[in-house]
């Protein structure tokens, strides 16, 4: 499997769009596919079990690729499923190559030797990260401004339990960018916004925004949109035209970045 794992990660792992966008944003879609390489099978699970969010994040890829082309920006997405290594997560996570996901067992993942998870971060977790570093830091070397922005999606229902959100924006302690965003949303009227729900950094989701924004100084927020609201194209032209267009005249908090301290939002069991 390793040759051939190696080649695919090299080739396949992450795509990068728009590399030369002029928008200052950057779009992230770290659970874009439900995708794996044909070594790893389904990781034993019945294949109907990889259209569930436990996979990936339905419906946030085509709201991601509309909103980076509505905007001008640069997209880069995972391109690898999560079950196989979640690229949301720091190498140390103990869900980072999940052997239960929500209630479900992920036979394909339980006791993983060292070598094995390697390979897993070799497969998709480091040509993901190392892509998004690359076109940051080529950013920052031309002088642009970068705000990074990451698309998810949630369940209607967690464990039982009933999400009334209809977005949620996630963010820490600097929230230049989070902060009029949730205002021009909830300014609408409409959707049932979400602040640091149904999740918040404390449940480790906001990793590669820490790692790739939050690190350098740069204004960022995680977006996280009900995924019953964008299960179909209508749904996701709708909330990809909204945010695009409130992003396009959004400008950050003045103020300076609030100084990041590594694994201050890290603290309470995942929720994702």
């Amino acid at each position: 499997m390793g040759t051939g794992q190696a080649s695919f990660a090299m080739s396949n792992a992450v795509r990068v769009t728009n590399r030369a966008g002029r928008s200052p944003y950057v779009i992230l879609c770290d659970h874009a596919s439900n995708h794996l390489p044909a070594a790893y099978g389904t990781l034993g699970l019945d294949a109907s079990e990889m259209l569930r969010h436990i996979a990936w994040d339905p419906g946030a890829l085509p709201v991601a690729r509309r909103m980076a082309e509505g905007l001008d920006a640069t997209l880069v997405e995972s391109c690898v499923s999560r079950l196989a290594i979640d690229c949301n997560r720091p190498l140390a996570a103990h869900d980072l190559i999940p052997e239960i996901s929500e209630t479900t067992a992920i036979p394909g993942n339980a006791g993983l030797s060292a070598a094995e998870r390697e390979e897993r971060i070799a497969l998709s977790w480091r040509p993901f990260h190392e892509a998004i570093g690359e076109v940051v830091s080529d950013r920052l070397r031309e002088g642009r401004e970068t705000r990074l922005v990451s698309v998810h999606s949630f369940t209607p229902v967690y464990k039982g339990v009933r999400r009334p959100w209809q977005i949620g924006i996630i963010h820490d302690e600097d929230e230049r960018l989070a902060a009029p965003l949730i205002a021009a949303l909830q300014v609408l009227g409409g959707p049932v916004v979400g602040v640091n729900e149904p999740y918040s950094p404390a449940d480790r989701v906001y990793f590669t925004l820490e790692h790739h924004g939050r690190s350098r100084g740069l204004p960022c927020a995680m977006i996280e949109i009900r995924n019953d609201e964008i299960a179909a194209p209508a749904g996701q032209r709708k909330w990809a035209d909204l945010l695009a267009g409130i992003l396009s005249d959004l400008e950050p908090e003045a103020g300076e970045a609030v100084p990041y301290r590594p694994g201050s939002g890290m603290a309470a069991q995942s929720k994702a």
